[in-house]
């Protein structure tokens, strides 16, 4: 069992939903970045989204893109990414770490140089946005095949026919799109939410998260009601870029993290 499984596990016997947490590696600094990354499951993350960097996020809002780009001001690549999951690994051996982003820049590395080196580093998943079933034998099958979740984003314009397709290949959980449009475009409304949720149980038996959407605890608590986990980065990419202390970012995530894990106990 991966560390994705065994920390839903956990959770379950808890009786607590996921909270995940979004951050762009590499914003603003690397440093800065590493320092918040390694403050992360103290804060209360379960599961670590790492964001890489990209000049074209099309699924992004504008705290993200923002994000992205003053990490590539400040030298991040995908090289620096993984380095930053292995320093974090040396120190922490359970907390799930994913990556998400866009295939362009792992193309540009080399899929089976990225999927090796990504394993290397300790990375449990991967959320690749512009990359749909049709195309699993560019990244899916390989990551699959080194131990690496291939983790579905699932938005609220699929259909039952579509969901059929999406779900079987899906690995560590399932990532339910919560509003159409860009991250941090509105606000998730759980009654909207959960007969979807119910939707997506009927054809997998992986845990659903849903992301987008969400920015304060009090809606996390309501979204970790009906969904396995939540998921938070414009928020947080937003907090990180008021250049406070780091401290202060921490404590908003902890906030976030005590709405979700509050909503079933």
């Amino acid at each position: 069992m991966g560390r994705i499984a065994e920390t839903f596990e956990r959770l379950r016997s808890e009786k607590k939903a996921a909270f995940i947490a979004y951050i762009m590696a590499g914003d603003p600094d690397r440093i800065t970045s590493q320092a918040i990354f390694d403050g992360l499951p103290a804060a209360g993350a379960d599961i670590i989204e790492l964001g890489l960097p990209f000049t074209d996020p099309v699924a992004d809002g504008e705290a993200v893109q923002m994000a992205g780009l003053r990490a590539l001001k400040s030298g991040q690549t995908l090289r620096a990414t993984l380095e930053m999951v292995a320093d974090f690994r040396a120190r922490d051996t359970t907390t799930p770490v994913l990556l998400m982003g866009y295939f362009n820049p792992l193309f540009s590395y080399g899929v089976e140089r990225f999927v090796a080196d990504a394993a290397n580093a300790g990375v449990d998943g991967l959320i690749i946005v512009d990359l749909p079933p049709e195309e699993d034998d560019d990244l899916c099958q390989p990551a699959r095949a080194a131990g690496i979740d291939f983790i579905r984003l699932v938005p609220p314009t699929t259909d039952g026919t579509r969901l059929a397709r999406v779900a079987p290949d899906a690995g560590g959980f399932i990532y339910y799109v919560s509003v159409t449009g860009t991250t941090g475009a509105a606000a998730a409304v759980p009654e909207e939410v959960a007969p979807r949720i119910e939707e997506i149980r009927k054809v997998t038996g992986l845990p659903v998260v849903v992301g987008f959407g969400i920015k304060t605890a009090a809606a996390a608590a309501k979204m970790a009601a009906v969904a396995d986990g939540v998921a938070v980065g414009s928020a947080i990419v937003s907090k990180i870029a008021e250049n406070g202390p780091i401290e202060n970012a921490l404590e908003f995530i902890g906030e976030l993290s005590a709405g979700a894990h509050s909503a079933r106990t």
